[in-house]
């Protein structure tokens, strides 16, 4: 058996999970809704109908977003037809809006339902779309145990903020 390694995603392994009774980064930004205030530090980029858009704090590759229903549940079979939608949408959205951004070669788009599947958040389902770059695989993170990340969070939250409010989301989102 082969093991794929990826060391630069210890620091989100190794991080203080919250306790039980402590509320969710999601919901945390869910209920701010009139203080936008902190949604730069929180890295909460959209706000929705139905949802929330954030930048991955420890992302893969530059652009990681996560699409949030704002219910708090790590179920998918309990969202309904409209979150179920309004989720699907928002993601073919941003997908348009990312390639005209950053011009990936492609796209990782998925969930991992529950602990076991490795969800870092399993009480608050969330799809996570990666952008790809044909290449972006290379030498640093096989020898270095290094991944490039070649744009800032700052940088890329305020850009994609900036383009953002410049092609609406559908309504059903």
């Amino acid at each position: 058996m082969e093991n794929l390694w990826a060391p630069w995603r210890h620091a989100y392994v190794a991080a203080t999970k919250p306790e039980k009774n402590d509320s969710c980064f999601i919901c945390s930004a869910k209920n701010q809704m009139f203080d936008k205030k902190n949604d730069k530090q929180n890295l909460l980029v959209k706000r929705l109908r139905h949802s929330l858009v954030f930048l991955n704090k420890f992302p893969y590759n530059n652009g990681h977003l996560l699409i949030c229903p704002f219910d708090h549940t790590g179920d998918l079979a309990e969202l309904n037809e409209k979150q179920l939608l309004s989720s699907s949408l928002t993601i073919q959205h941003l997908l348009k809006i990312i390639k005209e951004l950053i011009k990936p070669d492609g796209f990782n788009i998925g969930m991992n339902h529950g602990a076991a599947a490795g969800a870092g958040v399993p009480g608050h389902l969330h799809w996570h779309i990666v952008p790809r770059w044909n290449g972006d695989t290379n030498f640093m993170p096989v020898l270095t145990g290094t991944k490039v990340i070649v744009q800032s969070l700052d940088s890329l939250f305020d850009y994609l903020n900036q383009t953002i409010e410049k092609q609406p989301f559908p309504e059903e989102c």
